[in-house]
């Protein structure tokens, strides 16, 4: 069971840095733990990656929906990101339920359909980065707190702007189509990787509303026990990527470099005021 967890950490290492910085400052104890969790939400993010087709990752989905749902033991013991994640689950006693919630979002990413409104972004932000924070916090020691639902909304917002190079390389769209409506973009100039007043009027409608979410998760900050701090780390990185966002075209987003990312998750480990002020 050490080599799975060592994968864990390695994966988490390369795939997820910033969340491997943050599970440095959980205690000693757990780190593997958070590793596992964080290890089994890279391999949610990139099923459409390694599939390439929706039926091979649909496949995929549904064998890690069997695994947590307890069967394929054989199977899951060979895979070193499974056989940690269900020690895990045992170990913390972690609702499996929770966990497959991530794998059923995860669908989404198999197909182009278009987010229809804001709600749906919302909801599939609530469903992978806030259940991902949901049950980091439980690892921690902590069941339930007000900032975790906005402070993965925020995450998940930031994330699909980030993403809107790659995923308008591959026509996948993650904007909400009522958005899009209402200032006057077509999906095939996003497609097109076609800046334009409008879409960045667009975009700036999105970022506001990660902005009013990051608000939420700074009102509830003095009520977060402070176990649960490395959970939530991440979100310090929320707000500067937004501000720079900003200033750059949207289809080559400045990107927040490794040592200020570092530095901002040290920051807000220091002082939690940060993560979302």
């Amino acid at each position: 069971m050490q080599d799975a967890f060592a994968y864990c950490t390695e994966l988490v290492r390369a795939a997820d840095r910033d969340r491997y910085l943050a599970t440095l400052f959980a205690p000693a104890a757990h780190r593997d733990a958070l590793c596992a969790l964080y290890a089994f939400n890279v391999e949610m993010a990139r099923v459409r990656d390694l599939a390439r087709e929706p039926m091979p990752g649909e496949i995929r989905l549904k064998w890690w929906s069997e695994v947590l749902g307890g069967e394929r033991g054989e199977e899951a013991a060979a895979n070193p990101v499974a056989a940690a994640l269900l020690d895990v689950i045992g170990r913390y006693g972690l609702a499996a339920d929770d966990l497959i919630a991530i794998v059923e979002a995860r669908r989404v990413d198999l197909y182009d359909e278009p987010m229809v409104g804001v709600a749906d972004l919302e909801t599939y932000a609530m469903r992978t980065a806030s259940v991902v924070m949901a049950q980091a916090a439980r690892i921690l020691g902590v069941h339930g707190t007000a900032v975790v639902e906005p402070a993965g909304i925020a995450s998940g917002i930031a994330g699909v702007l980030r993403a809107l190079p790659y995923h308008a390389a591959r026509c996948q769209l993650y904007l909400p189509s009522d958005i899009l409506a209402r200032h006057r973009v077509e999906p095939s100039e996003i497609f097109a990787r076609q800046s334009s007043a409008n879409l960045n009027a667009a975009l700036a409608e999105l970022r506001s509303l990660a902005r009013h979410h990051l608000a939420v998760v700074n009102e509830g900050l003095m009520a977060l026990p402070g176990a649960a701090l490395p959970a939530f780390l991440t979100v310090a990185l929320v707000r500067p990527w937004l501000d720079r966002s900003e200033r750059s075209d949207p289809f080559a987003p400045a990107e927040l470099s490794p040592w200020r990312r570092q530095w901002l998750i040290w920051r807000a480990a220091r002082n939690p005021t940060r993560i979302a002020g």
